[in-house]
């Protein structure tokens, strides 16, 4: 299994109604500092609704980019219960899933 698949496996693990960081998801692969290489993965996933990119999110509570455009990234993370004000996910340290 490649890196990108484990990164799209691991995700698999967070629920609807919770999100994750990128940070998160690259200490849960065993890559230290790995956010980036996690958004460029998140970037290219080829199956954006079965792997749910959109629950990854910044450390800071930004929900960060989205192939499909930030618009559509809110509106997804809305309809699963994930409330969000100025492009920032609030109540961040209830909803984080973690590994």
């Amino acid at each position: 299994m490649n890196l990108d698949e484990k990164i799209y496996k691991k995700l698999l693990d967070v629920p609807k109604g919770q999100i994750t960081t990128y940070g998160e998801l690259a200490k849960a692969v065993g890559l230290k500092n790995g956010q980036r290489v996690v958004g460029r993965v998140m970037n290219k996933n080829p199956y954006p609704v079965i792997i749910p990119c959109h629950r990854v999110v910044m450390s800071t509570g930004k929900i960060g980019g989205y192939a499909f455009g930030q618009d559509i990234k809110v509106k997804m993370l809305s309809d699963e219960g994930i409330e969000i004000s100025n492009g920032k996910i609030i109540d961040l340290e209830n909803k984080i899933y973690r590994f």
